[in-house]
């Protein structure tokens, strides 16, 4: 067992002893909760009426074959009702309630701080069809709003978050560590589907009294939280507030670098104001009313960030350490957390503040530069634009500029080559019935590949997220196409073949003997398909003909028609 109930383990086959089904007044199922406590559960504030004199909770993990089934109370003021800003944004929606008689304490669970993007998740709700509980996979897509909610998708279309599952805790499928608390779930216009959490930091903000059921380090060191005295105006380096704010809500750039010196006073405190307000368990109402307050587009979103390090006096292994741990990776066989980060799938939003001030800058350089490899996002900061700040830069934002930019080249090479050239190929064979052209996506790809070979060697080059998305977009689309066109020549030659088997059938029902109506249909239909590109309408027109024909006037008794 894991400190605090719940199993470490992915492959634990045991329905939960912490999840909890929740019947209302009424008798039926309102949603899951989340033993914590031996006598608080965890859930969802709409699963719950607060008007209503209490629910039941039932135990459906418990040992033996009962299923035991207690009264329970919102415990006090632990209500908060989902409310929405002006933008549609939903924050709360979460509750705690207080059992009448406890539960023995090795059936509750703690939540965990863990950073989860990308990870895959298990969630155990009670849906109408399988009221006695079952599992749904999904994998963490990231954060949504401003409230920090975390977004999931479903692992396939029937594993949707659906009524009784609201409440159930959400559990890291690698620890087996409860993370999370599912909300509900969402199928949109589209057809999409996806399922949303509310994380532990973001829980505990809204019920403080959540906090001794918490474990594992906090996202921010201490040096790094806003201050009472922050919150001066005059404190307030609004273009660097801005920048902050883009690049914690995602503006496409992997690393970001600034320099803070100790003695700006406006910077550092921007700073921490932002790292503060990105923080889901710190962002609270009061951070939230006063920077409301401030110039538009300083604000980030709850979620910004998954783990904020002050460097100053620590070194590498120590900051190793600090992320594998917020990343869930725990030692095994006496592996170093370096090692662990590098072979794991696993990404975060990292700040680190004061990187030139660690014990050792050029092991921490090496550390940072395996954690962009692996695709995680970092906002790092310096003390002095010295010479670590400066290898930082030549490192970790032009060299691997370049490289992704001589990636790209590659890619629109083969985009406005082979590829191309495939689907040319492939509209020369068949007429494109239903296949648009492609001329403006080829142009703006040659476009795009001249301006990255114009600027080849640049430290400022062109916006390379803006082509590799063009690039995704016109590989994609000449793809679909090509496929398109494969599935009409396929078609093609189906009916070649359909033709030759009724040509043969009918010579040997006719034992050779012509006839210039029947063979017109026939080199009609064949000159058809031979011809290039092949009008697929018009050969399937005269393949039919020809075949129908054939089918009419030269069936026997005994013999049947001919082949469909």
């Amino acid at each position: 067992m894991a400190a605090g109930g719940g199993v470490r383990a992915a492959s634990s086959m045991e329905t939960p002893s912490w999840a909890v089904r929740i019947r209302g007044a009424d008798g039926e199922i309102a949603g899951a909760g989340i033993l914590l406590g031996p006598d608080q559960v965890l859930t969802c504030a709409h699963v719950v009426d607060r008007a209503a004199a209490r629910v039941t909770a039932e135990f459906v993990g418990a040992a033996g074959h009962r299923v035991p089934a207690v009264a329970a109370r919102v415990d006090g003021d632990a209500y908060v009702p989902e409310t929405q800003d002006a933008d549609g944004d939903p924050s709360g929606d979460v509750a705690l309630l207080r059992l009448e008689r406890p539960r023995p304490a090795g059936e509750a669970v703690r939540l965990h701080r863990l950073s989860a993007p990308g990870r895959a998740v298990r969630m155990y709700g009670f849906p109408y069809d399988h009221n006695g509980g079952i599992w749904f996979r999904a994998t963490v897509v990231g954060s949504c709003g401003r409230d920090g909610q975390v977004q999931l998708s479903p692992t396939s279309p029937g594993e949707l978050a659906s009524p009784g599952c609201s409440g159930a805790g959400v559990a890291d499928s690698a620890t087996g560590d409860v993370i999370g608390m599912v909300l509900t779930g969402q199928k949109d216009t589209h057809g999409n589907r996806f399922s949303f959490m509310s994380p532990a930091e973001t829980i505990v903000r809204h019920l403080p009294g959540v906090e001794p059921f918490l474990e594992g380090p906090a996202a921010v060191d201490d040096r790094l939280r806003s201050t009472a005295d922050d919150a001066a105006e005059a404190l307030l380096d609004e273009p660097f507030a801005q920048r902050l704010a883009a690049w914690l809500r995602d503006d496409g750039r992997q690393v970001k670098i600034s320099v803070v010196r100790h003695d700006d006073d406006a910077r550092g405190a921007t700073l921490r104001r932002a790292i503060t307000l990105a923080d889901r368990e710190l962002r609270t109402p009061a951070s939230v009313g006063r920077a409301s307050l401030d110039p538009p587009g300083t604000v980030p979103s709850a979620g910004g960030h998954d783990l904020a390090v002050h460097a100053g006096g620590l070194t590498s292994t120590e900051i190793a350490e600090r992320i594998a741990e917020r990343m869930g990776l725990w030692p095994r066989h006496g592996d170093s957390a370096l090692d662990r980060i590098r072979t794991a799938r696993v990404t975060l939003n990292l700040v680190v503040v004061g990187v030139d001030e660690s014990l050792d800058p050029p092991a921490l350089l090496d550390l940072l530069d395996v954690l962009r490899a692996g695709g995680s996002r970092l906002l790092l900061v310096f003390r002095t634009a010295g010479s670590c700040c400066h290898r930082a830069r030549r490192e970790l934002l032009v060299r691997p500029a370049r490289e992704r930019g001589e990636r790209l080249v590659v890619r629109l090479r083969e985009i406005t080559g082979p590829l191309a050239g495939a689907l040319g190929e492939r509209r020369a064979a068949v007429v494109p019935y239903g296949v648009p052209p492609v001329d403006a996506d080829l142009v703006a790809a040659h476009a795009a590949l001249a301006d990255l070979l114009r600027t080849e060697g640049r430290d400022h080059g062109p916006d390379l997220a803006r082509y590799e998305r063009l690039a995704d977009r016109v590989a994609a689309r000449l793809t679909r196409h090509i496929a398109r066109l494969d599935r009409l020549s396929d078609r093609r030659d189906e009916l070649g073949g359909r033709l030759r088997g009724y040509h043969v059938l009918r010579q040997h029902s006719t034992r050779g003997e012509e006839d210039p109506a029947v063979d017109a249909l026939y080199l009609r239909a064949h000159d058809l398909l031979q011809t290039r590109p092949c009008d697929l309408h018009a050969a399937e027109a005269a393949v039919d003909a020809y075949t129908h024909h054939v089918d009419t006037h030269h069936s026997r008794p005994g013999r049947g028609r001919g082949p469909a």
